[in-house]
């Protein structure tokens, strides 16, 4: 039987896309808790203060069990895909974009780190509102990563039709968000 050293190149993208699945879950759920966090203000004293050490609790597990390990093992096995490839990707204009919204991810991962920072020394201020649409920062990278991959070399004929069914999703849910928050509101 042979073994090989180096996984396949469709082992390491499988592994890839696991670990983006596991890091977007990650941040998903990190800012879900975020607004856990600033809507147990609501509460009476005793209460916020045990529901937000319990928050902060689950915060720093799961950035530094599930979130930023996945991020790490995202980022190297992208980075072997690319080696395996003899780094041909790079020549290609799609693997450019996705990297401009890798750039924004990172942005957003540093965003997210900085509100944890803020909630452990008990100074974070965000409101509700605008945590749900920072929640909805990471939704439009990723809609934007995937279909950047999947589209690839199409991708750069399509720009303008995927440009305006972007920004038309952008508004949807953005509206979508509105539209939640006002019926909550109400109750």
């Amino acid at each position: 039987m042979n073994i090989p050293l180096v996984p396949s190149y469709l082992a390491l993208k499988a592994i890839h896309i696991i670990f983006m699945v596991s890091y977007f879950a990650g941040i998903f759920y990190l800012i879900r808790i975020f607004i856990y966090y600033i809507d147990a203000e609501e509460k009476d004293e005793i209460e916020r203060r045990i529901l937000q050490k319990q928050y902060i609790f689950m915060i720093s597990r799961l950035w530094n069990i599930i979130t930023v390990p996945a991020g790490v093992i995202m980022l190297v096995t992208g980075f072997f895909m690319m080696i395996a490839n003899d780094y041909i990707v790079l020549k290609s204009q799609w693997f450019w974009i996705k990297l401009v919204f890798l750039a924004g991810l990172a942005a957003y991962h540093w965003w997210s780190w900085r509100c944890i920072q803020k909630i452990k020394r008990w100074e974070f201020n965000a409101t509700s509102l605008h945590l749900r649409m920072m929640n909805e920062v990471a939704t439009l990278i990723l809609f934007a990563v995937v279909f950047v991959v999947i589209f690839k070399f199409s991708f750069m004929d399509m720009w303008l039709s995927l440009l305006i069914a972007f920004v038309v999703l952008v508004a949807f849910i953005m509206l979508i968000v509105k539209f939640v928050n006002r019926i909550k509101n109400k109750k």
